[in-house]
């Protein structure tokens, strides 16, 4: 299966103009969590320091330690149930892939496809 990478962005899209979303960002993902739960092939860091790798708990990173532990396609960060309600368990410490990933962009409307949302 391929998988598709979020694309790069800083700026949040005012979500009351994206067609299926309504509310703030923050209330649309912590009922949702598609991003999270997409792929174990996504969440793989890339533009991290060391010292923010080093700020991750271990037990949250995978063996390979070039991404995110998964458990299945699911973040072994994430809690809760995708599409009901959801956190991220280090979400200030959240590695830059998972930043990237902006309510209503392309990666978050793929996910959220593959759940039915």
């Amino acid at each position: 299966m391929a998988v598709e990478t979020p694309p790069a962005s800083n700026d949040l899209e005012p979500l009351a103009a994206i067609a299926n979303f309504a509310g703030d960002a923050e209330a649309l993902c912590q009922s949702c969590g598609a991003c999270c739960a997409y792929s174990a092939d996504w969440p793989r860091f890339s533009l991290e320091t060391d010292a923010a790798l080093q700020q991750i708990p271990e037990a949250l990173i995978a063996d390979s330690g070039n991404a995110m532990r998964c458990v299945g396609d699911r973040c072994s960060a994430l809690s809760g149930v995708v599409s009901e309600a959801t956190s991220c368990t280090i979400y200030a410490l959240r590695p830059d892939v998972c930043r990237a990933c902006l309510p209503g962009d392309d990666a978050c409307r793929i996910a959220r496809r593959k759940f039915n949302m």
